[in-house]
């Protein structure tokens, strides 16, 4: 039977929650898709502005520092306010921001504050929608939909660049900004079909706010500019949210969510997992570019597969969760993506298709701990920290990928594993790359044993059930 929150009033029949399920499966792929669409169009819009790296850089990096916050407020705000009115409010935003942008795509300034508010807009979609399946749906429901979620969303990121090259090459860049505008279709529907709540009143900590906007800022910088003011400055902003949240009467995020030890382990899990496989992303297209000599269109035939094939297994996943729980698919797709790292570093310099291979078990992996993971960290959290606690979730997934990216950049950069190590690897060109992928897979395997040491083998009992 589906619910709403236990202070809330439903006053739209359940059956119309159900006719929203699409819309929502709608909504997160655009979401999704505006997070790599831009990358490929960088050297564009370098050109077009006569910008270094370091500056075109901007275009990627405002997204995601506000994007990352934004899933954090906006989750807190759904603790506070009803999520028909807060989705319909990020839409218009995310919308706003398209607008803006393709409207003043000359002046450079205005287009690094569009991609902000499109940030800031964008980032409510992914956080309500993880509450409103967890607050919505029954658990078996919310299984299937976490997995048809991931499915989607792992389409989008591939589907993303692919798509931004053809309309930055075919037309003009400034044309993805338009690419989240059909969104706006979804916005009558969820007036529609969405219940009503009537959430209890409640204020929003804007000190704690800002000082946690400043430490994300300052770490993702510091990855990408490798300057230590901006890591003293995040560490000071860190222990200032600190103490701020422990004094606060409604604290931006309640220090009670830390004490939980399995969400903190869920958090970690999550950490190390979403920065490992996107910095195997990063690593592939180099490798394959400089081991193997291939151009950027065979390099995207190479990863493609791997990308379509977590569409179909997303939901795979979601079905496998609702059978068998969610540990037991965490655990299956953390091996095969220690599986697949292991046969990544030990194929290269070797036939080009072996890691094509290598890289669908990965993608799949990746689909089945989304899936599980989101699952399980769902099932931990009492029903008024949902908000919160998946915005959080969802931050930490998008702070890894930039800060594990970087590291393994620099690491190349440097080339700390240009050594022999690797037992299968005798080409000297390959050690660096071999050992590196190696590294991450054993730091999967570690993730495996936090899970393991944590969450144990039998799911339990969800906290947050319909009453």
């Amino acid at each position: 039977m589906k619910h709403v929150e236990r202070n809330a009033k439903p006053v739209t029949d359940t059956s119309d929650i159900k006719k929203s399920v699409l819309w929502i499966y709608y909504v997160i792929f655009f979401a999704v898709l505006n997070e790599s669409v831009f990358n490929v169009s960088t050297p564009s819009i370098a050109k077009q502005f006569e910008l270094d790296a370091s500056g075109v850089s901007w275009v990627v990096t405002i997204f995601f520092i506000v994007f990352g916050m934004g899933t954090v407020i906006f989750g807190k705000l759904s603790d506070m306010y009803s999520v028909k009115k807060l989705i319909t409010i990020g839409i218009a935003l995310y919308s706003l921001g398209s607008i803006l942008g393709f409207v003043l795509q000359s002046w450079y300034p205005a287009v690094i504050l569009s991609r902000a508010i499109q940030g800031a807009g964008g980032s409510s979609i992914p956080a309500l929608v993880f509450v409103m399946v967890a607050r919505f749906f029954t658990a078996e429901e919310r299984g299937k939909m976490f997995g048809v979620i991931t499915s989607i969303a792992s389409f989008a990121v591939g589907i993303g660049p692919v798509l931004g090259g053809y309309i930055a090459g075919s037309f003009h860049w400034a044309y993805l900004f338009l690419l989240p505008l059909p969104v706006l279709a979804a916005i009558p529907f969820f007036q529609k079909f969405l219940p009503v709540e009537q959430r209890k009143a409640g204020k929003l900590d804007s000190i704690g706010a800002v000082l946690l906007c400043i430490v994300v800022s300052m770490l993702i910088l510091f990855t990408t500019k490798a300057h230590w003011l901006y890591l003293l400055v995040a560490f000071i902003a860190l222990i200032l949210f600190i103490v701020q949240i422990r004094r606060a009467k409604e604290p931006f995020v309640d220090p009670a969510l830390f004490t939980n030890p399995l969400y903190r382990s869920g958090l970690i899990v999550g950490f190390l997992i979403f920065g490992t496989v996107m910095s195997v992303m990063f690593v592939i297209p180099l490798m394959l570019s400089k081991m193997y000599g291939l151009n950027t269109e065979k390099i995207g035939l190479i990863m493609f597969p791997g990308a379509i094939s977590a569409v179909i297994f997303g939901r795979v996943a979601g079905k496998m969760t609702v059978k068998r729980g969610s540990h037991f698919v965490v655990y299956l797709g953390l091996a095969l993506i220690a599986l697949s790292l292991l046969m990544q570093s030990s194929s290269v310099g070797l036939w080009v298709w072996y890691i094509g291979a290598a890289l669908i078990m990965m993608y799949i992996g990746f689909s089945f701990v989304q899936t599980a993971l989101t699952e399980s960290v769902t099932k931990i959290l009492p029903v008024h920290q949902i908000g919160v606690g998946m915005g959080l979730f969802n931050m930490t997934s998008i702070l890894s990928g930039a800060v594990v990216t970087a590291l393994v950049a620099k690491a190349m950069e440097k080339e700390l594993f240009a050594f022999p190590f690797h037992p299968f690897i005798s080409n000297s060109h390959a050690y660096l790359y071999g050992n590196l992928i190696l590294l991450l897979s054993l730091i999967v395997v570690t993730s495996g044993l936090l899970y393991f040491l944590s969450f144990g083998k039998k799911s339990p009992e969800p906290v947050n059930e319909p009453i």
